[in-house]
């Protein structure tokens, strides 16, 4: 099969070896993959232990666990995500997540996270 990444003028296609990856926090991987101007989609791996710094932007995002086992606080509430769970946080909040065990997470935002492709 063919690896690929293309741009059409109303579809993006991103084989997953091709998404751009980095590390912004050690313990955290992330993998960007397709995006236009109005969603965004990454991939983000944790390792056991890690904890995220907690933050906010202004992006509506959604989070499906795809494997694993993380612990999320927002707004002062603390509650566990598991395989197949999924959530979502408005734009403006203030959350974080720390890894109880190795996981992996598919974070869906809008607009689309700029910051993640420069």
């Amino acid at each position: 099969m063919e690896t690929r990444t293309n741009t059409f003028p109303d579809l993006v296609v991103v084989a997953h070896e091709k998404g751009k990856e980095s590390t912004p926090e050690s313990g955290l991987n992330r993998r960007v993959l397709a995006y236009n101007d109005k969603l965004f989609l990454a991939e983000h791996e944790m390792v056991k232990g890690w904890v995220g710094t907690v933050h906010e932007h202004p992006h509506d995002q959604i989070v499906y666990v795809v494997h694993g086992h993380i612990r999320v606080t927002c707004q002062g509430n603390t509650f566990d995500a598991r395989t197949g769970d999924t959530f979502v946080v408005r734009g403006g909040v203030q959350h974080g997540a720390s890894a109880i065990e190795d996981s992996r997470v598919v974070d869906v935002f809008t607009p689309c996270r700029e910051d993640y492709i420069r």
